[in-house]
């Protein structure tokens, strides 16, 4: 293992296979930045050249546990290279995990890894091919999926794209959070991804008037685009703007020669699995590796069985107090 600089890290990342937006260096100081967690970029060396990567952070906190996640609050890690650097990558964070104490090392893979660490398939992703013209997606989805795509734009609502949609981005989110009931990410995990990926990360929010009403982030990579998060408020369920959000991505993606949309992570036969099933994708399972170096079997989750008690609680809270104490909570909830 050996250290070395961010360029080098970036350069290996992008000629890997199995590569993912998550990987890049810039999220190392957008997370000991905003979180102040420790973050452990492992690298393998073979020849004096670099063979591998992995990077590792350390979430940790007395009434959530002790984690070593690769990577927390995305949906990708794991070590790239070849099948001996990522075995040796995988030998030193198990190691890591052994040593320091952590009670399990989560590496949240896209696809499969050549290392003997149980492997759970709770998540998937859900995928489309982009046709070249956008016109031709449309004619593809089903006459109901279009229905919902015009109704917003007949009640005026206009989607915006831009580095300025930060801001109404979270003020979005973290309602929608909270009225799911769960801590909502702090707006300056999104300002400082912003800033770190500017080429890369697209921020746009459906509007009605000057409220924004829907809102997503997306990272672009290797010819694809990722909704990683995606909200709406529910008093506007009706005209569905969230619908002609996704479109809106989808369109723009298409306009630059993306060649495939991901809906993002969610659960199997889940309300939010049958919203992006909807689009004509298919289904990719996540490959995720979790040592119990402590004895947990999974990083918890804030709507998990466990934590039911803390749902009801929280969807009771006035806006701007779970806007406030949200991400004081949710930086231990990787």
């Amino acid at each position: 293992m050996a250290e070395g600089d961010g360029e080098d890290w970036d350069r290996f990342v992008r000629k890997s296979q199995g590569s993912t937006h998550c990987h890049l260096y810039g999220w190392r100081s957008v997370i000991e930045s905003t979180f102040g967690h420790e973050c452990t970029y492992l690298r393998a060396v073979h020849g004096g050249s670099l063979a591998g990567v992995l990077p590792l952070v350390r979430v940790r906190s007395r009434l959530f546990g002790h984690y070593l996640v690769s990577m927390p609050f995305l949906n990708y890690g794991g070590p790239l290279g070849s099948p001996a650097a990522s075995a040796a990558l995988v030998d030193a964070a198990t190691a890591l995990a052994d040593d320091s104490g952590a009670e399990l090392l989560e590496l949240r893979s896209r696809g499969r890894l050549p290392v003997s660490v149980p492997v759970s398939h709770r998540k998937i992703t859900v995928v489309r091919d982009l046709p070249p013209e956008a016109d031709e997606f449309w004619d593809e989805l089903k006459a109901k999926v279009r229905s919902q795509i015009r109704r917003p734009r007949k009640e005026g609502i206009e989607v915006r794209f831009g580095q300025d949609q930060v801001r109404p981005f979270h003020q979005v989110f973290s309602h929608h959070m909270r009225d799911l009931g769960t801590p909502p990410l702090p707006e300056a995990f999104f300002a400082r991804a912003a800033t770190a990926f500017s080429d890369s990360v697209w921020y746009g929010c459906a509007y009605l008037g000057d409220q924004p009403i829907a809102a997503g982030c997306a990272f672009r990579w290797n010819g694809e685009l990722e909704m990683t998060w995606a909200s709406a408020l529910r008093q506007f369920n009706r005209v569905a703007p969230n619908m002609l959000l996704y479109w809106a991505f989808i369109e723009r993606a298409i306009e630059v020669g993306l060649t495939l949309f991901n809906f993002g992570r969610c659960t199997p036969g889940g309300g939010t699995h049958r919203f992006k099933s909807q689009w004509g994708g298919r289904d990719e399972t996540l490959w995720w590796y979790d040592y119990a170096a402590g004895g947990r079997g999974s990083t918890p989750s804030a709507d998990g069985s466990g934590f039911g008690w803390g749902q009801r609680l929280w969807r009771r809270l006035p806006l701007s107090v779970a806007r406030w104490i949200g991400p004081r909570i949710v930086k231990y909830i990787p």
